[in-house]
């Protein structure tokens, strides 16, 4: 039943957001900051997202939000399961894009509303757009919006943090941006451990201290995403 309410609301809602979507493309206001922007552009997504969750029985916990700076970051996290997406969406204040795999580009109206958000899509088979997708984000996080990353590249449904690869880093260190590291535990819980039926489950989110240009910039990228991969697996294996 609930995977059934679910998919009725993910893309009932899609429908009844369109109306909106050449409204917000056009919300300006230069007397706001940036993130302030994106926080009303962002408000609809943000509301579906935890809509989603909330009727899939999942609990969410945040801890470290204090750890969140303002202004343009790039988040890095674990990826566990599908959930992670709108788990990130709906439960952390800071708004924020997603770098995503070119495929989403085929769902309906979701694309309109990623384009939206600053999200990049990135066709990990093509080096040449993968290499323009990244000087897309970097660029993006230099106007001042914010950005997420999973740098394993697949879900681990639940099993341990995959390695880290260090390119996706790149968009910190060449806009200059803190990195903050994102521990998320049980996604997996929601889907995929479900064979694919939506099913109630405990999710965490902890938000780790950041890492400011200062500290890394001098770190090689495959230093560093060493470092932020090992961070998150402590901090998920604690929670």
């Amino acid at each position: 039943m609930r995977t059934i309410a679910f998919y009725l609301y993910f893309f009932g809602y899609l429908i009844y957001s369109i109306p909106f979507l050449k409204k917000i493309r056009n919300q300006e206001d230069s007397s706001l900051s940036i993130e302030e922007q994106d926080k009303k552009k962002h408000f609809l997504a943000k509301h579906w997202s935890k809509t989603l969750v909330r009727i899939s029985g999942t609990k969410v916990t945040v801890i470290g939000e204090e750890n969140m700076p303002t202004g343009a970051v790039l988040l890095v996290s674990n990826h566990e399961g599908n959930f992670d997406i709108p788990v990130l969406l709906g439960f952390l204040e800071k708004p924020f894009g997603f770098i995503s795999k070119i495929e989403v580009l085929k769902i309906p109206i979701v694309h309109k509303w990623m384009r939206i958000m600053n999200c990049v899509f990135m066709d990990r088979k093509d080096r040449r757009q993968s290499i323009q997708a990244i000087r897309q984000g970097i660029a993006i996080l230099k106007e001042g919006h914010s950005l997420s990353v999973f740098p394993e590249g697949t879900r681990s449904k639940g099993g341990p943090v995959g390695e880290f690869k260090a390119g996706s880093l790149r968009l910190a260190s060449d806009a200059q941006v803190p990195i903050v590291p994102i521990a998320i535990k049980g996604t997996s819980g929601a889907m995929e451990k479900n064979k694919g039926w939506i099913k109630p489950a405990e999710v965490t989110i902890s938000i780790l201290p950041p890492l400011t240009y200062e500290q890394y910039k001098e770190m090689a990228m495959v230093e560093l995403a060493k470092k932020i991969e090992a961070e998150i697996a402590a901090e998920k294996a604690g929670l």
